[in-house]
């Protein structure tokens, strides 16, 4: 290489080095799209828009939160890979965008490709609920009756690879029992049909079935995740029974693939702030949700790891859509 060469590279390399700082302190310089990959109403729209109102008073700009639902998730994630990387569309969305690559044959997007992962937003743990007819208030009691009636107890789910379904699927290969799958069209109506008595059991993400817990008509005999939470600290872990069981997930933000690290480590640094506002986090634990903070490279080691720890799992489950 000619000194010349080299002098230019260098320059070039600080050039780069330089511009990062003031690259990231311009941005945002017109409004954001915060694209959210379920439709309204729902957890994942709740934390999304509770972050970004947010990050929005802190950087005194506007954060647009957009709704692209279905498929999954698929169709909102197909569009913001396909945007331009430079921090003006972003996306939340959860676990289940692993899942989906595990689950369909074709996929529009690479889950650990096609997107940066900014941060995780919250973690999102589970309830271990029972229709009130069942003799059991435990997780061994109904692991026991589970093996005395194999096949014969009915769980329900949002649907084939939900994380009901998977929650539930890991559950029971773990305990060594076999349940009997009910899938319905979302964790709402799975809930109600466990109300119903139409169903005896459902693993399903705490929003879903905190508002029914005092009605008579579900029993709650467990959490999902490895220990108690803090909301819930008398309602024992599946883990306390199980050893090894852990099943929570998360709602996360994400970039497209190539968007600028200054941008992405800007957009870290003012989510990491707002989920550590006190406000913030009175109204995600009202919703039973607590703060996940990471940096970027945290969180792209706990996609890889959840990635194949999920492939697991759905191979456990038979979940497959063609």
């Amino acid at each position: 290489m000619s000194i010349s060469h080299w002098v230019l590279g260098a320059f070039a390399g600080f050039v780069v080095l330089a511009c990062g700082p003031a690259w990231s302190q311009a941005y945002p310089a017109k409004p954001v799209r915060v694209v959210v990959v379920f439709p309204p109403g729902g957890g994942t729209d709740i934390v999304g828009r509770i972050v970004f109102q947010k990050v929005a008073e802190q950087l005194n700009h506007q954060f647009i939160v957009e709704n692209r639902a279905g498929a999954a998730g698929m169709i909102g994630a197909e569009y913001v890979a396909k945007t331009p990387p430079d921090g003006y569309t972003l996306m939340v969305y959860t676990q289940t965008m692993l899942v989906n690559a595990h689950i369909y044959s074709k996929t529009p997007y690479d889950p650990l490709k096609s997107f940066v992962g900014i941060t995780p937003l919250t973690r999102l743990v589970s309830m271990f609920a029972v229709h009130p007819s069942m003799p059991v208030r435990n997780t061994r009691e109904f692991i026991a009756l589970a093996k005395a009636r194999p096949g014969e107890i009915a769980y329900g789910s949002s649907g084939i690879g939900g994380v009901q379904h998977l929650a539930t699927s890991s559950f029971a290969s773990m305990a060594g029992i076999k349940l009997h799958h009910v899938p319905f069209k979302g964790g709402g109506p799975a809930t109600i049909a466990l109300m119903g008595g139409e169903i005896q059991a459902i693993i399903t993400p705490i929003p879903e079935i905190f508002p029914h817990m005092k009605s008579g008509r579900v029993r709650i005999i467990a959490v999902s995740s490895g220990t108690r939470t803090k909301q819930f600290p008398d309602i024992p872990s599946i883990g306390e029974t199980l050893k090894g069981y852990d099943y929570s997930s998360w709602f996360g933000a994400f970039a497209p693939a190539g968007t600028p690290r200054p941008i992405v480590d800007r957009l870290n640094a003012e989510i990491r702030k707002a989920m550590a506002d006190p406000a913030v986090v009175a109204n995600l634990s009202a919703q039973t949700l607590d703060p996940m903070p990471m940096s970027p490279e945290e969180f792209a080691k706990l996609l890889k790891s959840d990635y194949d720890k999920l492939g697991d799992v759905v191979r456990i489950s038979g979940a497959r859509v063609d």
